[in-house]
């Protein structure tokens, strides 16, 4: 008789720093509301290998959402984003291969559509573990319905072998480029392993990495995505 029994792995999950978040501080008051494409622009022209690394990304730069009864205004054409002094961030997702490469960009003055934006120190972070997961941007068709939308994340999930048991989709967003305007749409996931949390970081959902599109990050509930 042959007989052997199940073997419980107890070793904690390793993070791996393969890809990685970059984050800068910023000195930067204000910027456009929607400033994906100059900020995807003036970080091509400073790290010109940027565009070649399928795993690179440009986290969009946000400011408080709402607080103290403001909100964030939501008219592209005429309103600024008013950034925090000491808190404002500029971060690349990067393989850990380019930490250096971006590391340059410390002590450049960015031009942002007309609006300075001085980079300072850098700190590296790890991915997370973490569920819920939260994209505020993934790039949809505007003639698309929400359902056939989810329906398209599921299989990409499917895709990268990341199961899914509760996903959600929010607001409705769209970005002006040279070719175009890029209607995009957020995505809330949740309950997710810390394995596969960590792979949905890595790969993301859907075109326009280097547009802020498709790239997820921690967020602290399903509840509130409608409101993100």
């Amino acid at each position: 008789m042959f007989w052997q029994e199940d073997i419980e792995d107890d070793t904690p999950y390793q993070v791996p720093d393969d890809i990685v978040d970059l984050s800068f501080r910023i000195d930067c008051r204000t910027l456009p509301l929607d400033h994906a494409h100059a900020l995807s622009s003036a970080l091509l022209a400073a790290l010109p290998w940027l565009e070649e690394e399928p795993d690179a990304g440009v986290h969009l730069i946000h400011g408080a959402e709402s607080g103290n009864g403001w909100f964030r205004p939501e008219d592209v054409e005429h309103e600024l984003l008013h950034l925090p002094r000491r808190r404002a961030r500029m971060t690349l997702r990067l393989p850990k291969s380019r930490l250096e490469d971006a590391r340059r960009l410390e002590g450049m003055t960015l031009d942002i559509a007309g609006h300075p934006l001085g980079v300072g120190s850098a700190t590296v972070r790890l991915l997370s573990t973490l569920s819920p997961l939260f994209s505020r941007y993934v790039v949809t068709d505007p003639e698309q319905s929400e359902e056939d939308f989810l329906y398209g994340v599921v299989e990409a999930l499917r895709a990268l072998d990341i199961p899914v048991r509760k996903l959600m989709a929010g607001r409705s967003h769209a970005f002006r480029t040279p070719e175009g305007v890029l209607h995009t749409r957020s995505v809330m996931i949740a309950d997710l392993e810390p394995e596969r949390a960590v792979r949905l970081q890595q790969k993301g959902v859907g075109p326009g990495r280097k547009l802020g599109c498709g790239l997820f990050i921690p967020h602290k509930g399903i509840s509130s995505v409608k409101d993100s």
